[in-house]
């Protein structure tokens, strides 16, 4: 029933709708290692994840994030998404993470940012699947990773994909001697 002066929207979807078009779509991406060509691409979200958590960032920094990236006998490893075309849209650093008290190995995500244009389309959730693809390859029993308090928009797709620990992190900085 229509009623006067409220507008009337027929076949899209509301809050009051659940359909298919409310969930966000799932990205058509591809997800595979760094390759060296992806340099500027990957420095462009890099530099963006820094400033996300307010860390300087620099040429020395990054050159030498990158170079560990690329040698495949460094622990760092990284897994990066790339949409139709290739450009990289999203990226993932990752580790492997001795577990003592199991005497066994998880990993350890280190750092996980997705271009801000291409966010709410599900490109953190496929690149934590991925991750995790890799981590069942490799014999892992889990995967770990920490986040900013108020990352919330990264806790969302956290909450969604994994469970909250009771883990409080500390931290002692080692001033050089």
């Amino acid at each position: 029933m229509d009623m006067p002066g409220i507008p009337v929207l027929r076949g899209l979807p509301t809050i009051a709708q659940p359909t298919a078009g409310i969930k966000p779509a799932m990205a058509e991406i591809s997800i595979a290692p760094p390759r060296p060509e992806d340099y500027p691409d990957w420095r462009r979200l890099y530099d963006g994840y820094a400033a996300f958590y307010k860390m300087p960032m620099d040429d020395a920094i990054a050159g030498r994030v990158w170079q560990w990236l690329l040698d495949p006998q460094h622990a760092l490893d990284a897994l990066l998404a790339r949409d139709h075309g290739g450009k990289v849209v999203g990226l993932a650093h990752f580790r492997a993470m001795p577990r003592p008290l199991t005497g066994s190995t998880a990993g350890f995500l280190d750092d996980l940012f997705v271009d801000p244009r291409w966010r709410g389309r599900r490109v953190a959730d496929q690149l934590i699947a991925a991750v995790a693809a890799q981590g069942r390859e490799r014999g892992w029993t889990l995967i770990r990773w920490l986040t900013a308090d108020n990352n919330y928009r990264g806790r969302g797709v956290y909450d969604r994909v994994a469970k909250r620990t009771m883990w409080i992190t500390y931290q002692m900085d080692l001033p050089a001697p």
